[in-house]
C-alpha cells in the first residue's frame, strides 16, 4: 500500500501572530494563527505545522494559548515546535493539544532529550527539527556539505547534518522536518540535494521544507526522497493553495489524499 504524501502548511507564530520573511528575517504580518490554522483545514491539509520563532519565555504563555485555540477549531494532526527545552515542555504542549513536538537547539546542545521524550511519549510524537545550511568557508562561498545551525539559521554549530539526522533518528526521533535555510522564503524550489542526501542515510519520514515558490516545486522535493512537503509563505498570501499543490502532485503520479 502507498502511503501518502503529506501537503503541510507552516505557521511561524510570533507573538500571538503569524509572521513571515526571506531567509528568517525581516518578518512581516501573515494574519491570524487559528483563523489561517482553520482555513487550512477546510482546503485539506493533512497536517498543520507551528513554529514560535522567538520561543522568548514571555510569549510561551501565548503559544500554548493559540495551541489550545486551534486545538479546539482544527481536527487535523498539529506540530508544535520552538523554544521546546525539556520533556515537561512537550507534556505541556502535548495537554494544550499539540500532537506532535519539535525540537531542535535544545536538542543539539543535549542530544538525550531526544531519546528522553521518545521514552516517555512515543517515537510518534517527536519531530526533530533540522535548521541546515551548506557549509561556507570564512570568505563566504560553499566550501560543501551541510551542517546544523541553530538560532533561525545565523549561529554556525559545525555539527555535520547528515550525520545529526541519522543520530536523531537512532536516538528516538520519529520524523525529520529538513528546513533548508538557504532555501527559506526564496521561493527558488526545494533543496534537492540536502533531501537526497538525508533520505540516503535514514528511514524515518522526512517533510521537505524551505523554497517552494510553484506547484512545480512540490513533486521533485517528493521524488527526492520527502515524505511529506512543507510551505508557509505561498500558502500565507494565497499565491497557491492545498488543492492546487495536491492535483499538481496527482499529475505527478504522487500519491496525495
Amino acid at each position: 500500500m502507498t502511503v501518502a504524501t503529506r501537503v503541510i502548511p507552516c505557521l511561524d507564530v510570533d507573538a500571538g501572530r503569524v509572521v513571515k520573511g526571506v531567509n528568517f528575517a525581516n518578518l512581516r504580518d501573515a494574519g491570524d494563527p487559528v483563523e489561517l490554522a482553520k482555513a487550512y483545514g477546510q482546503q485539506g491539509a493533512d497536517e498543520l505545522t507551528f513554529l514560535d520563532v522567538t520561543a522568548s519565555s514571555g510569549n510561551r504563555e501565548t503559544t500554548y494559548d493559540v495551541v489550545r485555540r486551534t486545538a479546539e477549531q482544527v481536527f487535523i494532526p498539529l506540530t508544535v515546535g520552538g523554544g521546546v527545552r525539556t520533556v515537561d515542555d512537550v507534556d505541556r504542549l502535548l495537554r494544550a493539544g499539540a500532537d506532535k513536538v519539535g525540537v531542535n537547539t535544545a536538542a543539539i546542545a543535549r542530544p538525550q532529550l531526544v531519546h528522553e521524550i521518545a521514552a516517555r511519549f512515543g517515537s510518534q510524537v517527536l519531530v526533530l527539527s533540522a535548521d541546515v545550511r551548506r557549509r561556507r568557508d570564512d570568505a563566504g562561498p560553499a566550501s560543501g556539505g551541510f551542517e546544523v545551525t541553530t538560532h533561525g539559521g545565523r549561529t554556525r554549530t559545525g555539527i555535520d547534518a547528515i550525520e545529526w539526522c541519522v543520530r536523531a533518528a537512532e536516538l528516538g526521533a520519529g520524523e525529520i522536518l529538513l528546513n533548508s535555510m538557504d532555501a527559506d522564503g526564496t521561493r527558488d524550489g526545494f533543496d534537492l540535494e540536502l533531501i537526497e542526501a538525508v533520505r540516503s542515510e535514514v528511514r524515518v519520514p522526512i517533510i521537505a521544507s524551505g523554497g517552494a515558490g510553484a506547484v512545480g516545486d512540490f513533486a521533485p522535493a517528493v521524488r527526492s526522497g520527502a515524505d511529506a512537503v512543507l510551505a508557509a509563505s505561498v500558502f500565507h498570501f494565497g499565491e497557491l493553495t492545498i488543492g492546487a499543490v495536491k492535483q499538481a502532485l496527482r499529475q505527478d503520479g504522487i500519491c496525495v489524499r
